[in-house]
């Protein structure tokens, strides 16, 4: 025999919102596992990418400025944000990619810069040619 309290309880509005609100959530959770993941900094269009989990978690590129040379050459600054409350040191370079997205070969050696805790510093690299349009700036924790 059923117990009218319990059956009063599952057929109450304050149980059917909450059940809604776990339903949305669950669907929610789904739908973000389902992207790829870190859109902002995945493809061949980002300008910023870390290389591997750990870098992702600790730098991340707060600003960009690019800026075109008299000589057509491009420069680009990047604000480097150390997202931990620790000192770490990453190493930073930038592949310099033409208009359809491919490398022009113009790729500066790895920088080391050492971020104190929660800290910011700005790298400038600048392409050996002006074949440069477009860039990827690129970050790995120096071990």
């Amino acid at each position: 025999m059923l117990n009218p309290k319990a059956t009063l309880l599952c057929l109450s509005p304050t149980n059917s919102a909450m059940k809604n609100i776990l339903l949305i959530t669950i669907l929610a959770l789904v739908a973000g596992c389902a992207t790829s993941g870190g859109s902002a900094n995945s493809g061949t269009s980002a300008k910023f990418r870390p290389l591997g989990g750990l870098a992702a978690n600790a730098v991340t590129c707060s600003a960009l400025k690019e800026t075109l040379q008299p000589d057509g050459r491009l420069e680009v600054r990047a604000n480097m944000h150390n997202r931990l409350g620790k000192r770490i040191q990453v190493q930073v370079n930038c592949v310099f990619k033409d208009e359809q997205g491919f490398s022009t070969g113009d790729e500066t050696p790895f920088q080391s810069l050492i971020l104190d805790e929660y800290g910011q510093k700005t790298v400038t690299f600048t392409s050996l040619n002006n074949k440069a349009k477009g860039y990827t700036v690129q970050a790995r924790l120096q071990r």
